[in-house]
């Protein structure tokens, strides 16, 4: 699989509660998205970002972190190749992101994620 992004996904029980810190204190100041249950806050000055997950919108699960890829199809293939846990089937959401979520070997729940689906 090509990866071509990690981000954390922080789980949060409130956005907007949380923003301030995220954006004021740590400088993520620029919003690149809030679809109410999931936010990403960047630096504008350094790229580094973090999203902010109240509750995922279609998955059973939460995921830990995102991985970013441009080949979600394959990297669906792979883990189902290697025998993991699909945890969300390969979907093409609403809000125009293409995904699954696996069960790593520790247990981790990871978003796979392509973005110009």
């Amino acid at each position: 699989m090509h990866v071509i992004r990690i981000m954390a996904d922080l789980r949060v029980p409130d956005i907007e509660a949380a923003k301030g810190f995220y954006t004021d204190y740590l400088g993520l100041r620029d919003e690149e998205f809030n679809l109410g249950w999931v936010a990403r806050y960047t630096s504008p000055e350094t790229g580094a970002n973090v999203q902010l997950v109240t509750r995922d919108a279609t998955a059973a699960e939460d995921p830990a972190i995102s991985i970013h890829t441009p080949d979600v199809d394959e990297a669906y293939a792979q883990a189902q190749q290697r025998g993991y846990e699909i945890v969300h089937p390969l979907t093409t959401e609403s809000w125009g992101v293409r995904r699954f979520f696996v069960r790593s070997p520790d247990g981790t729940v990871i978003n796979i994620v392509q973005h110009d689906a």
